[in-house]
């Protein structure tokens, strides 16, 4: 009987023994932090790995998770500043670093960060056109998370990032838009066809301009030539006329070369006269020269005479 109280007894104990160790030790998980309270109060923020409290007197009060929590915000409606409704919704990113004021500081930490984007978030967008709105999404992003970073300190909550989702303006809002881009596009379509047709003019003028500067510098080059071509043909038959002249002057200087200067000037004397006459063109003579002997002998006087002329010329020759 005694053994079998003593038995009892034991187990007991031990029960008692597991049941005070079992409550004794507590074991944190990576990335969490408990608030342990001691009758009633705030005692201690229990760190991952093992840890040891009072039983019956200790209480784990909260548990945090240190992770980076995501939180969708629901969706509401935003009155932009040209008075234009838009429905918003975005996901907020937070993370608890201070485990004891996230337990003591408010409530439901939770429910107050969400408010309170949804709170800034209508201000940001109150404050911006509605075009402004689709194109700066990084500023709302930026003030939401400003805003509730303040606030949250005494949460022990640190907001990292907030996000947009979606920007949804009314239907009558979104064909008008739609409306916009298309008149854009057929604008800068419009455009670009009239700089095509621009470029088009240009280039034809500057090919013309171009063609016609080519046939005008040809046409000069073809005058220069010309006249470099007579230039050079009158300097060639005045050097030829020159070396005659002066062949001729040498001639008439050498021995016998007055008699046939004589006899050629005579001969075409009386060509020239002939021909005269056979024209039947009206000619009036000398009474003297109305026979053959008369012409040659005036024509040798002509020839007498111009002697001096043509030594002359002989000299300006050489």
């Amino acid at each position: 009987m005694i053994i079998s109280e003593f038995l009892i007894f034991a187990v007991v104990l031990a029960a008692i023994a597991v049941i005070f160790v079992t409550q004794c030790i507590k074991v944190v998980p990576q990335q969490n932090a408990w608030v342990v309270e001691r009758l009633g109060k705030f005692h201690a923020v229990l760190n991952p790995g093992l840890n040891i409290i009072i039983p019956f007197i200790d209480r784990v009060a909260y548990k945090h998770s240190l992770k980076e929590v995501p939180l969708d915000t629901p969706s509401q409606v935003c009155i932009t500043k040209d008075n234009t409704q838009l429905t918003v919704d975005g996901v907020l990113f937070f993370q608890v670093t201070d485990p004891q004021r996230a337990s003591y500081g408010t409530s439901n930490y939770i429910i107050a960060i969400t408010q309170l984007a949804q709170t800034t978030l209508r201000s940001v967008v109150g404050r911006m056109e509605l075009d402004k709105t689709f194109e700066e999404r990084d500023l709302i992003n930026k003030s939401v998370v400003t805003a509730i970073d303040e606030a949250a300190l005494n949460w022990g909550v640190k907001v990292l990032r907030y996000e947009i989702k979606d920007l949804t303006p009314p239907a009558v809002i979104l064909q008008a838009m739609q409306q916009q881009i298309t008149a854009e596009r057929e604008k800068r379509a419009v455009v670009a066809a009239s700089e095509g047709r621009k470029l088009e003019q240009i280039n034809i003028a500057t090919g013309e301009k171009e063609a016609a500067i080519a046939k005008s510098e040809g046409e000069k080059q073809a005058q220069i030539n010309k006249a470099e071509g007579e230039a050079a043909a009158t300097l060639a038959i005045a050097t030829a006329t020159a070396e005659a002249l002066k062949r001729v002057a040498e001639a008439t200087n050498a021995p016998g070369g007055m008699n046939a200067v004589n006899l050629q000037i005579a001969e075409k004397y009386v060509e020239a006269f002939s021909g005269i006459a056979q024209k039947g063109n009206p000619l009036v003579v000398p009474a003297n020269m109305g026979d053959m002997a008369t012409l040659i002998t005036g024509a040798l006087k002509i020839v007498q005479g111009s002697k001096s002329p043509a030594s002359q010329a002989a000299k300006i020759a050489k």
